[in-house]
């Protein structure tokens, strides 16, 4: 399962076609990086391959030295399961 770098997306794609993906845009105010939506083939469901998409985001984050806004669930699902990412979560993420 190979991650790969798109514009304002990470993905990965097999027999031509996307796979699995995360996108995101980058807050106009301050940087922040807010994912907006994760969409995982049922080629791939329970594989892990989300999971690796919100690392390859957080990753991105940490080397650019900004915060991420979890918009869609499944990304805020996993920043909710994985504390080791609170060091580039967003204040202004939500806190339900």
């Amino acid at each position: 399962m190979h991650i790969q770098n798109g514009e304002n997306r990470f993905y990965i794609a097999g027999d031509g076609k996307d796979l699995a993906e995360i996108t995101y845009r980058s807050d106009e105010g301050n940087g922040d990086i807010v994912v907006d939506h994760t969409f995982v083939s049922e080629d791939l469901r329970g594989q892990g391959a989300g999971e690796k998409l919100v690392r390859a985001v957080v990753d991105k984050a940490r080397a650019e030295n900004v915060k991420i806004v979890p918009e869609c669930t499944y990304a805020a699902h996993q920043f909710k399961k994985h504390a080791e990412y609170a060091d580039v979560l967003s204040p202004r993420a939500s806190k339900e």
